[in-house]
């Protein structure tokens, strides 16, 4: 039983609903007494605004070329600067590397002492 329906009666269904859900929300939270009356109000404002900003996606997408801006903001990454050396004579390769073993061990000794029947279970 499909019924066909023009785009721009869709279009319009959705409009409505959006303006029920303001409305809606706007009633529910000038009558409301408690804060719990408010919130549900706010949570119809907040479905109202959603179901707009879906209906005026395909317009803003259109108008600001979103295909264009969207792509370059996933492609963003955080490029971290290598340390100072401290002059111990070892390259900051060597250090990273160093350093990831000594935290590796560390982790390795905790652990350890975490294990039941471990070296370290006893001390305390």
């Amino acid at each position: 039983m499909d019924i066909p329906i023009s785009s721009r009666d869709f279009h319009c269904l959705q409009l409505a609903c959006v303006a029920l859900g303001l409305l809606a929300g706007s009633i529910i939270i000038g009558v409301s007494v408690s804060k719990a009356a408010a919130a549900v109000g706010g949570i119809f404002i907040g479905a109202a605004a959603l179901g707009l900003l879906i209906l005026a996606y395909p317009f803003l997408k259109a108008r600001f070329n979103l295909d264009h801006i969207l792509p370059t903001i996933g492609s963003l990454r955080i490029h971290p600067q290598p340390g100072p050396d401290h002059g111990e004579g070892r390259s900051s390769a060597n250090g990273n590397k160093e350093g990831a073993r000594s935290s590796l061990s560390t982790v390795s000794r905790t652990l350890e002492k975490l294990k039941p029947g471990g070296r370290g279970a006893g001390e305390g």
